[in-house]
């Protein structure tokens, strides 16, 4: 094989890897979004129950503080009706106190039922709580390994980078140009070409520069996209005795 060939070959592969390299890199980002939003997701169902619950209990509070008001009303109407001195002033006392007692049994009610609430509530923070734990647990593990995911990829990359340029440096500075005019122009350098045709545009080449370009020894450009051809040899094929 041509060595200016071969050096461009393996040129064209390492930058290929890069590329590869590059993308997983680039999903790294977009996975661990994903993770976050997940556990994101299921932070906000336990912040949600944890609020409803809160909002319950914070009712119920504030119910038994308007009962105490009220019971507070209804003793100073107790006091003042021995002070009245009209039937008509007797019943309408009796009538405020009827009232407020009312009143205080209807919040009693609203207690019971917020009481009743909170006691579902508190048992759905504590499925929340328990579902966000195992959530959490599992994120984090998946976390641990895209970030051990980044430093393998990060490092594999930084060593066919090196390689990339000590090949780069070897190749004649024609051929290197005209590679890296072509990898601009095309997104990539180089083509196979493999059933007599270039196997990135396939376009069919001519017989004889398919007959040429299978020996490997002179850099030929596909007519089409002006990659630089090279051709991959089958592995033997091998015989099995019986």
């Amino acid at each position: 094989m041509n060595p200016d060939l071969e050096k461009l070959i393996n040129l064209h592969r390492a930058e290929s890897e890069l590329k590869r390299l590059d993308s997983e890199l680039a999903e790294v980002p977009r996975l661990r979004g994903e993770l976050d939003e997940r556990v994101a997701v299921d932070r906000g169902r336990l912040e949600t129950a944890r609020k409803d619950l809160e909002t319950s209990q914070k009712s119920r509070r504030q119910h038994e503080a308007e009962v105490q008001d009220l019971e507070t009303k209804r003793s100073k109407y107790k006091g003042q009706l021995m002070e009245v001195k009209t039937n008509k002033e007797y019943t309408a006392m009796l009538h405020e106190i009827e009232t407020v007692e009312r009143e205080i049994r209807s919040r009693e009610d609203r207690i019971l039922e917020e009481m009743e609430k909170a006691e579902t509530l508190t048992q759905e923070v504590a499925r929340e709580e328990e579902a966000f734990r195992s959530v959490e647990k599992v994120a984090k593990g998946e976390a641990a390994e895209l970030d051990a995911r980044k430093a393998r990829l990060e490092k594999e990359h930084e060593q066919v980078a090196a390689e990339r340029d000590r090949v780069a440096a070897t190749i004649p500075e024609e051929e290197l140009r005209l590679y890296q005019r072509v990898a601009k122009l095309r997104g990539s350098g180089m083509a196979e070409a493999r059933d007599g045709m270039c196997q990135t545009c396939h376009v069919k080449l001519r017989p004889q520069m398919w007959v040429e370009i299978r020996q490997n020894e002179t850099l030929f450009q596909c007519a089409a996209c002006n990659r630089i051809l090279y051709y991959e040899p089958p592995p033997p094929t091998v015989v099995i005795d019986p």
